[in-house]
């Protein structure tokens, strides 16, 4: 599995076998079962969250009491709540996996010290951080630009695999559709 995590630092920075060995001691494994909570709002939101197998999802309940996915991540994406991270101050957010996964993930005061003792690691984090600001920018301009129905079309076009492992719920949940309304445009797309 730490394979993985070394193929994908080795896309961004050049670490030494070496130096990995070193850096992945300041992470830690864990296996999660499927509809495990990492994080719960309220809590401190203490890791960042690498997946290596499954697939996770972030949400949070609106004041409907309806969940609200924002965010997922498949395997080599991170996922925390950043604010809350970064501050070390209570989460707005639900962290859960969506499948058996297994996850590597590191406190804030660990990534600190690996970003002194590694200051190639900051140029990762970088490219991490700069990626997932791509994404989010690229996500606000569809939910701005196209209706629900293209949308949808969008993901269908550009993630299909991800479409199709992801349970119909937590993309309309994502998409801010209902499972109904979700069903009735996958409808109108197959005739």
């Amino acid at each position: 599995m730490s394979e993985i995590f070394k193929k994908h630092i080795t896309k961004f920075a050049k670490v030494s076998d070496d130096e990995f060995e070193e850096i992945k001691k300041f992470f830690d494994t864990k296996e999660v079962a499927k509809k495990e909570n990492l994080l719960e709002e309220g809590q401190i939101c203490r890791h960042h969250y690498f997946v290596l197998s499954g697939l996770l999802r972030k949400f949070y309940i609106n004041e409907k009491g309806t969940e609200q996915t924002t965010e997922f991540a498949v395997e080599t994406w991170w996922l925390t709540d950043n604010f809350a991270y970064e501050n070390e101050v209570p989460t707005e957010f639900y962290i859960q996996a969506v499948e058996k996964s297994t996850i590597l993930y590191i406190t804030t005061d660990k990534q600190e010290k690996l970003l002194r003792e590694f200051p190639v690691m900051e140029r990762y984090f970088r490219f991490v951080y700069q990626r997932a600001y791509a994404a989010a920018q690229k996500r606000i301009k569809f939910l701005f630009s196209f209706s629900k129905e293209e949308f949808y079309f969008q993901a269908v076009r550009n993630h299909p695999e991800f479409v199709q492992r992801v349970p119909q719920y937590l993309i309309a949940s994502y998409l801010g559709f209902t499972p109904e309304y979700l069903s009735e445009i996958r409808k109108r797309l197959l005739s």
